[in-house]
């Protein structure tokens, strides 16, 4: 991954590729954001007036090339637009920063270093302005010929260091800044190999491997259910959705443990190697992309390891519920009755309203150990991505105080959610004259429908809420900010600022 480094050297002295400034948009035309007085000064403070003659406006993610000035030894001026100019002693959000730095790192693959030039006043800025270059400059090259090193030859190699300049790599804050960008945006980027990764080789065996190995790795106790465990166990949701299949489910527990910690958190991640439908298949044009239904155990995974790393005073369990659907012979039927590790019945009446099975044992045997609070993570519904589009994921709990924390801490990183209700009146839609519950409710308001049959398999009195992350799990359309096309690790940075927030008691 790209290097993270911070210097405290003048711009024009700093060998580099490029010098990447911040420009934003005025109400008279594009202003030179703060950090790049050094190369607005060797324009004799007329770069404003240089940029708008090549057309920038100071627009989010707006990009401008020009040569340096005379003396610097970048070669090249890389202006990124920062959006408006903030209100009078307002700083730039971090979210804009972010952005910024994200479409610099990636407009810059194929350079060794770049220099960041960008507003830069506090410890809070380092870690944006690292945390966009890191995730802005990732790239998934393990299927492409040679790898990496054809990508090196091509010029195309992830941009190979990111220096912030104005930061101090002996002030502690400044420091510890850099590493949690640094874990964070590794254990994200993690996330996204494995999104990315093609169901023929990440079936629920293989992924349960990567999570043992990663959990060896970082001091993390893993435990991992087998077929045989799970059918002792009575695991019904997850064998039954992994019936069909020639890859056996899986069930791995993740602990991350603090001697400090005074609180348990506990993340269920759905994780549906690959997602067919099962015997109600999907139609055409919707299976090109199922290698993406396993988003929510990457985003645990992820979370519960930076955890680790950022050494949270919380204990973290996460639970990723492994399951590959497929159609055969031997896979369940829309008809079928399955007992739950709970022990009530669901009666399955179609078989791709899955991942709720697989939640339904996972999140049942989170509660056994009565943790403070659950959040299960999962690309759950098409009906959320109706409701709201393909860049934000909707937050359903049975706790309005921890839903808005958790609506709270996810703008804060960066991460657009929406709060979402869980109607009564939907639940009857869900009765069955056979089995305890069915999968299957209304139409209208299915991702609702769905957050209720998840509710329905939470431990009483235990807090809990559920991350639908259908829409921003996996980008279809071009790149934009930090954001790459394909995985995207939604749900990553909101899993662990909430493990912060909680391992600081700010949550009650």
């Amino acid at each position: 991954m790209t290097a993270l480094t911070l210097s405290t050297a003048a711009a024009p002295g700093l060998r580099a590729d490029a010098i990447v400034i911040g420009v934003a948009k005025g109400a008279k035309g594009p202003v030179v954001a703060p950090g790049a007085e050094a190369v607005d000064k060797a324009y004799d403070g007329g770069l404003a007036g240089v940029l708008e003659t090549l057309g920038a406006s100071g627009a989010e993610g707006e990009l401008t090339k020009l040569p340096a000035p005379s003396g610097f030894k970048a070669p090249l001026v890389l202006a990124v637009g920062l959006g408006a100019v903030p209100e009078k002693d307002a700083g730039y959000a971090a979210e804009a920063l972010r952005k910024a730095a994200g479409v610099a790192a990636r407009a810059l693959a194929g350079a060794k270093k770049a220099a960041f030039a960008l507003p830069l006043s506090d410890a809070a800025d380092i870690e944006a302005i690292g945390e966009g270059a890191l995730l802005g400059a990732y790239s998934f090259d393990a299927y492409k010929e040679n790898g990496k090193d054809a990508r090196a030859k091509n010029g195309k190699a992830p941009l190979g260091e990111a220096t912030l300049l104005g930061g101090k790599s002996r002030d502690r804050a400044h420091k510890a800044a850099v590493e949690r960008a640094v874990a964070v945006s590794e254990e994200l980027n993690r996330a996204r190999d494995l999104i990315n990764t093609p169901p023929n080789d990440l079936n629920p065996e293989a992924f349960a491997a990567i999570a043992q190995a990663a959990a060896k790795e970082h001091g993390i106790k893993v435990q991992v259910l087998d077929e045989k465990a799970l059918v002792k166990g009575g695991y019904g949701g997850i064998l039954g959705v992994g019936a069909g299949s020639a890859s056996g489910p899986r069930l791995v527990k993740l602990s991350y443990t603090s001697s400090k910690a005074k609180k348990h958190l506990a993340f269920v991640g759905k994780g549906i190697t690959y997602d067919s439908g099962g015997i109600s298949l999907k139609p055409a044009g919707h299976n090109e992309t199922m290698k993406c239904d396993m988003s929510g155990a990457a985003a645990v995974f992820a979370a519960v390891v930076a955890a680790a790393r950022l050494g949270l005073e919380v204990n973290v369990t996460g639970w990723l519920a492994l399951a590959e659907n497929m159609p055969s012979g031997s896979a369940t039927r829309p008809g079928d009755v399955l007992r739950m590790y709970s022990g009530k019945t669901v009666e399955v009446l179609n078989t791709d309203a899955e991942g709720r099975l697989v939640l339904a044992d996972a999140l049942w045997a989170a509660s056994q150990e009565k943790p403070d609070a659950i959040v299960d993570v999962a690309t759950l519904t098409g009906a959320m991505v109706l409701a709201l589009g393909s860049r934000t994921f909707g937050i359903m709990a049975n706790d309005d105080a921890f839903r808005s924390a958790l609506h709270e801490a996810a703008e804060e990183v960066g991460e657009p959610a929406w709060p979402m209700p869980l109607p009564e009146h939907l639940r009857k839609g869900m009765d069955s004259a056979t089995a305890d519950i069915a999968n299957m409710g209304e139409r209208m308001g299915g991702g609702l429908v769905a957050g209720l049959f998840l509710r329905e398999f939470v431990g009483e009195g235990i807090t809990w809420a559920h991350l639908d992350i259908a829409g921003p799990a996996f980008n279809e359309g071009g790149p934009f900010g930090y954001t790459p096309k394909g995985g995207t690790g939604s749900g990553v940075r909101t899993l662990v600022r909430l493990a912060e927030l909680t391992a600081a008691g700010d949550l009650g």
